[in-house]
């Protein structure tokens, strides 16, 4: 009966305070990836705000991965952590691909907010360029 009663107790207190977990806004991102120079490696920057606020989401952390839709489970990259860019709500991550291609872009994202985005990319040359499985440009 204690137990029913804290249980009922617990729920409702995380239901009625608005800073609750539940009243946590989703997260939006913008993702520019350039290439470093280094074959396969980019940069990327991230804009993280508030889906329905648009407001930058201070003190995030980051964790971004990637795999390919193409082949689940055959390329995927190891996830790395962001660092924080010069302005509120700006990240930093560095990923090194297996291959040029579509990759999507798996955004775990924790701190004021809970969530992942999944963005997806064309990692690779120009338009017109054959690229090999390697990613490697063919002659």
């Amino acid at each position: 009966m204690v137990f029913r009663a804290l249980a009922v107790l617990a729920l409702t207190s995380t239901i009625a305070w608005p800073d609750g977990v539940l009243a946590a806004e989703r997260a939006k991102a913008q993702v520019e990836c350039t290439p470093t120079g280094k074959r396969l490696v980019y940069e990327c920057r991230i804009v993280l705000t508030g889906r329905k606020s648009g407001a930058p989401l201070k003190g995030a952390k980051l964790v971004v991965g990637a795999d390919m839709p193409s082949m689940p489970l055959a390329h995927n990259v190891r996830p790395v952590t962001a660092s924080p860019g010069a302005k509120p709500g700006m990240y930093k991550a560095t990923i090194e691909l297996e291959m040029h291609g579509e990759w999507a872009l798996k955004l775990d994202v924790s701190g004021p907010t809970r969530d992942r985005l999944i963005h997806k990319m064309h990692f690779g040359s120009a338009k017109g360029d054959k690229m090999d499985h390697g990613g490697h440009k063919k002659k």
